[in-house]
């Protein structure tokens, strides 16, 4: 198009004057600072409309995923209320930005309608007074339309691919984002042998105001159990995500099998550890896929030899569809013990060198408790096991237990030493030994 440009524009000085090339230059030039111009003010439009379209898709996903929530509390037309002022901003910014195009696309064509308009008025001007003839008319004619047609197309590539990029906005934001946990240049694979865990002197915070672990240092030994309790926000569930290397700690080291875990790659550290969170979530599939989901490639056979260990497989035989049963979004058809189970059967599947059970059965009944607690046992002999654990019942049998206070080691042991201790083990158990007397008490009165 800039080729055409020069070579018209020099056809018009070599075949005419100055004055034809003068106009032609003075449109093109005005087009383009015009499409310029318009553009790049009317991207703001552009982008309010996208930012107020992911908070009404955010707003339409936060209420479905809470379903529950919000029929609870009979909230329902307030969904719709703050879903529809969402759209109504929406829809303010889609409409600006369109009604922006509507003039960027009149201010073009008035632009060289004008230019157009002169030269034709120049060159009738010429025929008539016989500078011209009617052939150089036609031409000045033919070679303006060529001219002007791909320079309107340009102005509509600019248009769409500024608009594109807006668009892409938040991907090149993301691309941006470096990653808070990333593997080293020469980070090598984790082998896994005897599967020896050492935390020494680990702090770490969240944020840097407030410290979560203080110069926490212990060792679960391979084939060992150890527990970790304490009360809510004592940093428990923290150690199994550093674990993990969710997050990197802020000073200290953590080791598997003398290997620093920030020096490993991260895909073969997490392949070594078998995760059963507190939080069950599933996906929105089968039974079968979620429980296979933590080793796809594995054999059907070890899938249900999974489920049996985790004591879920005689449920799941009395379902009309056994594994092929839905269990809805985020596992909403199943109840909390059963979630569970399908994640403690998922970990099985998944055989790792080293268990982390933070609060697995928190959800399950007493009974099922037990039957999960003898299935765990048995799941974790010769595996490195770290648990995270609230109920004292579901840990008594472990090689080590350590009590965790304000982000500090305050207490370790096994279970009988540590009553004997009669600190704060001793009387976490107390109040929990003191609750259970009274819940049978009180289904005893029930009955």
């Amino acid at each position: 198009t800039l080729f055409e440009i020069a070579l018209v524009t020099a056809i018009m000085v070599y075949k005419f004057n100055w004055a034809f090339a003068a106009v032609i230059f003075i449109t093109i030039a005005g087009y383009i600072a015009l499409t310029l111009f318009v553009t790049e003010w009317r991207l703001k439009f552009r982008r309010e409309m996208n930012a107020q379209e992911s908070k009404a898709n955010s707003k339409v996903v936060d209420s479905l995923l809470n379903f529950e929530t919000v029929k609870y509390f009979n909230n329902e037309e307030h969904e719709y209320r703050r879903f529809d002022r969402n759209l109504v901003k929406y829809e303010s910014a889609a409409v600006q930005s369109q009604s922006s195009l509507s003039l960027l696309n009149v201010l073009q064509g008035a632009v060289i309608g004008a230019g157009l308009v002169t030269i034709m008025t120049m060159a009738g001007t010429g025929v008539v007074t016989g500078k011209m003839t009617v052939g150089d008319f036609v031409m000045v004619n033919a070679f303006l339309i060529q001219l002007y047609l791909p320079l309107n197309f340009l102005g509509f590539v600019y248009r769409e691919i500024k608009q594109g990029l807006i668009d892409m906005d938040k991907m090149f934001e993301l691309m941006d984002v470096n990653s808070s946990v990333s593997d080293d240049s020469d980070a090598k694979p984790l082998s896994v042998k005897s599967a020896l865990i050492e935390f020494d002197g680990v702090s770490f915070s969240y944020n840097e105001d407030r410290e979560i672990l203080k110069n926490i240092s212990f060792q679960v030994k391979p084939g060992e159990t150890v527990a970790i309790v304490g009360p809510s926000g004592a940093g428990k569930s923290t150690l199994s995500r550093l674990l993990f290397r969710f997050y990197d700690v802020n000073a200290g080291v953590i080791k598997i099998d003398g290997s620093d875990i920030r020096q490993v790659t991260q895909h073969s550290l997490r392949a070594a550890i078998g995760v059963v969170p507190q939080d069950t979530v599933l996906f929105n599939d089968t039974i079968g896929y979620n429980i296979h989901y933590g080793k796809p490639d594995s054999p059907e056979r070890d899938m249900h030899e999974a489920a049996k260990h985790a004591k879920i497989d005689e449920f799941i035989e009395s379902l009309p569809k056994k594994y092929d049963t839905e269990v809805g979004e985020r596992g909403l058809k199943l109840s909390g013990g059963e979630k569970q189970r399908v994640a403690i059967a998922r970990t099985i599947l998944k055989d790792p060198k080293i268990l982390v059970f933070d609060e697995a059965t928190s959800a399950l009944d007493s009974h099922t408790e037990k039957e999960i607690q003898a299935s765990l046992r048995e799941v974790s002999e010769n595996r490195t096991t770290l648990v995270v654990a609230h109920r004292l019942s579901t840990i008594v049998d472990a090689d080590q237990i350590l009590v965790l206070q304000a982000g500090e080691i305050v207490e370790r042991g096994r279970h009988a030493e540590l009553l004997a201790l009669n600190g704060e083990y001793a009387a976490m158990w107390t109040k929990q030994q003191e609750a259970r007397e009274y819940e049978s008490k009180l289904k005893a009165c029930q009955v």
